[in-house]
């Protein structure tokens, strides 16, 4: 599944320890959830849609 989570969490200035805070998840999956290697769970989707300030669609494609 392609996202836009790298590009919205710079655009932010955020680091991935700051949003792995945010989150209360580890740095670890922040980055496997930004390379692609870990699809998070729908908690944590919703979670990251808060943090961006947008809806899960516009940072997750399933489709790809």
């Amino acid at each position: 599944m392609n996202n836009r989570v790298r590009e919205r969490r710079e655009s932010r200035r955020l680091t991935q320890a700051a949003l792995a805070d945010l989150l209360g998840i580890s740095r670890q999956s922040v980055n496997a959830i930004e390379t692609g290697k870990y699809d998070p769970s729908l908690p944590i989707a919703f979670a990251l849609a808060r943090v961006f300030d947008t809806r899960i669609e516009e940072l997750f494609d399933p489709g790809a």
